[in-house]
């Protein structure tokens, strides 16, 4: 589905096709490590399922670079060994397969240097390709783009399915001081996300969604569900 101009929703990941550019956010690879750590026992899967479905994007998309738009791990202030060793092999999966792979440095990843170096791997602060700027969305940023795409929020809704309700990662769409705003969810199949009808935004970009368009995400395919005020009266 396109949901701007020459930018497509390819599952939980963004394309844009004329720079053959894919765009995933907030993999918190040690996640289930982090879990573990609090007493959560959780089946560790995370990695697996999201290099399957990465891997069939890009044979979908077959891009020319490839960008992990922050939060790539899960730890604040550390590097644990289950994100060095799931970073690396995940790098090692996808390097071959793109031309390029840039990470965007999100809240969580103020040491993901040390990582990104072991494989050549450029860390930025923002990407800007002609009118889109790509940041991670936890700071705002004074550009002259006319689009901005932005991860951070994990944007999800839950949807009344019979007698039982079902959470759904989503695409948003508004402005942002005249600016067009895209707001992609997180790829990692673990983070449902936080309910945008029910929970209040975190990103400072996000202060008031009403007039926002919602894209929910189902087995792989993007649908279009009007915008937040019409679906919060529902």
């Amino acid at each position: 589905m396109e949901i701007s101009p020459g930018i497509t929703i390819i599952g939980p990941a963004l394309f844009i096709q004329r720079e053959k550019l894919l765009v995933i956010n907030d993999l918190h690879l040690g996640y289930e490590q982090a879990l573990h750590q609090q007493g959560v026992l959780t089946p560790r899967f995370q990695l697996q399922e999201m290099t399957s479905q990465l891997e069939k994007i890009i044979k979908t998309a077959q891009p020319k670079k490839m960008i992990i738009n922050g939060d790539m791990k899960h730890e604040f202030g550390k590097i644990s060994a289950g994100e060095w060793r799931e970073v690396l092999k995940f790098m090692d999966i996808f390097l071959p397969q793109v031309q390029e792979i840039i990470i965007i440095k999100g809240n969580h990843d103020p040491i993901i240097k040390p990582i990104a170096e072991k494989r050549g791997i450029q860390v930025v602060s923002g990407y800007r390709l002609g009118d889109i700027l790509i940041a991670h969305g936890d700071e705002p940023v004074k550009t002259t783009a006319k689009r901005i795409v932005i991860g951070h929020e994990h944007p999800a809704i839950t949807i009344r399915e019979g007698s039982k309700w079902e959470k759904y990662k989503c695409f948003l769409k508004g402005t942002w001081k005249r600016k067009e705003l895209i707001v992609v969810p997180s790829f990692n199949p673990l983070l449902e996300g936080s309910d945008i009808l029910k929970e209040k935004s975190l990103s400072p970009f996000l202060k008031d969604i009403s007039e926002f368009n919602v894209y929910v995400v189902s087995k792989g395919e993007a649908f279009g569900f009007g915008k937040v005020k019409e679906m919060r009266k529902e």
